[in-house]
């Protein structure tokens, strides 16, 4: 499974699909990584990544890559969280939310899960710009010089990297049929 998540990506930077394709599954998995999983919000959110137009392996190859790195932010975003739910202006607001029939679901009454939405949302636009910049950036400088180099012949030959290889091929003429 995550061979074909690598293969996915892979063809995805190197296709001709649009970067911001890319660069939008790569932010809403870090999205998706800050607010703690098993709530409610979160199984909306990554729901909805399947209805709009993103790469689904970057996101979720970024996913698994960032949901390592989360826990690391669990004390900024319990503050950030704190922060944002003790707003006196904002208490009725979140009173009357939680009062609502499947809303405490989404457990945003938590510390950590406000401050990765807040965090996850205020992060979106740059970690966006930044990872279309860097595919159009590999895709204009860097794709042909590596796969023209000695190193990346020298790895066809291995077993497990062919068969990567191959998978990339697979789903490369997969996404190409459907266009």
């Amino acid at each position: 499974m995550f061979v074909k998540w690598i293969a996915t990506l892979i063809v995805a930077i190197n296709a001709n699909n649009r970067a911001g394709e890319v660069a939008a599954g790569v932010s809403f998995a870090l999205l998706l990584a800050l607010i703690p999983s098993g709530n409610l919000l979160w199984f909306c959110l990554f729901f909805i990544t399947f209805l709009l137009k993103i790469n689904l392996g970057a996101e979720l190859l970024f996913l698994a890559l960032f949901k390592l790195l989360a826990p690391l932010t669990d004390g900024l975003l319990h503050r950030l969280g704190l922060l944002v739910l003790n707003q006196p202006f904002l208490s009725e607001v979140f009173t009357g939310a939680y009062n609502l029939p499947l809303l405490p679901l989404s457990r945003f009454n938590n510390t950590v899960v406000m401050g990765g939405l807040i965090a996850g949302i205020v992060l979106w636009v740059p970690v966006f710009i930044l990872f279309r910049q860097l595919v159009v950036l590999y895709r204009r400088n860097l794709r042909d010089r590596i796969a023209g180099s000695r190193l990346v012949r020298a790895l066809r030959r291995v077993p497990l990297v062919a068969t990567i290889g191959n998978a990339v091929r697979k789903i490369g003429g997969a996404a190409m049929s459907l266009r």
